[in-house]
């Protein structure tokens, strides 16, 4: 039997108790200021895939804004040597970066043409100039202080990347707790100078195989080194996703921030925030 549609069906309202005054409450467009957020979206050209480059970068920006927010707790729940809280926020991180990975998957919907169209109005603006992707890499253990020189105009930027830059790293906080639970980290590790890249030790991987050694006693520790792994590697697929991306869009072109583009992305694949949790998987 055929069933008839004589008006459009709708869902009955009449049992719902909802709110139709707001009264002093906030909206759900006031709570978000979504009017501000979504009046951030203003392109440069009248091309119509720049809008959706924009909105691509603006919404990895917030996903950086909450793993940083994350990363935050961490470094502070490992200074307390309270270690078990912190794994809810990694595995939040871990979300947030599959988050920004799928992101490429949007702009790679973009042709070389597509680019092309609007790509000058933007001058030397780049994702190299991100300064939520500088405190990220600096606040997870990757130091290099020539990297701030491009923010030297924007002097709140600029200071707190030199404050990240001069602290102990996420990687330098733990290095720290292992030796507070009796494992040789050298003492030089413990009292650099922080600013300065960090270089794999043998004793660090020693400390670190015997944690995974005696996870019975220290399994906080032994979950805490694989939470990082993830962490790592999950940087290492969004870092590759990126290059591929710019390959495909623009090919061996040199980037709008003055990079060499898909070499220079190369360069990052081989950077490791926690060498010593990579190097000792051949050992165990």
């Amino acid at each position: 039997m055929t069933r008839k549609f004589d008006k459009t069906e709708q869902v009955d309202l009449s049992d719902e108790p909802i709110h139709w005054d707001l009264g002093a409450s906030p909206s759900y467009g006031e709570y978000l200021r979504l009017g501000r957020l979504l009046d951030a979206q203003q392109p440069l050209t009248r091309e119509h895939d720049e809008m959706m480059f924009i909105i691509v970068h603006q919404v990895a920006e917030l996903w950086m804004r909450l793993f940083l927010h994350e990363l935050a707790g961490v470094l502070d729940c490992v200074r307390r040597d309270n270690v078990g809280p912190s794994f809810k926020m990694l595995e939040r991180i871990s979300r947030v970066q599959t988050q920004l990975t799928a992101a490429w998957a949007v702009l790679s919907t973009m042709t070389p043409a597509d680019y092309s169209a609007f790509r000058n109005s933007l001058g030397r603006s780049s994702g190299f100039q991100s300064v939520q992707y500088r405190l990220l890499e600096f606040t997870i253990g990757n130091k290099n202080a020539e990297l701030i020189a491009v923010h030297g105009r924007n002097t709140e930027a600029y200071a707190a990347l030199k404050r990240a830059l001069e602290a102990p790293s996420l990687y330098d906080e733990i290095l720290a707790l292992l030796s507070r639970r009796g494992y040789g980290i050298p003492e030089d590790y413990l009292a650099r100078d922080f600013s300065q890249p960090y270089r794999a030790s043998k004793q660090v991987a020693g400390a670190w195989l015997a944690v995974y050694h005696n996870t019975e006693e220290d399994w906080d520790l032994y979950e805490l080194a694989e939470r990082l792994i993830d962490l790592d590697h999950q940087f290492q697929l969004w870092r590759f996703a990126h290059l591929k991306t710019v390959e495909r869009i623009i090919g061996y072109k040199r980037g709008t921030g003055g990079t060499s583009g898909v070499a220079y992305l190369a360069k990052a694949l081989e950077l490791k925030f926690f060498p010593e949790l990579w190097q000792i998987r051949t050992s165990m």
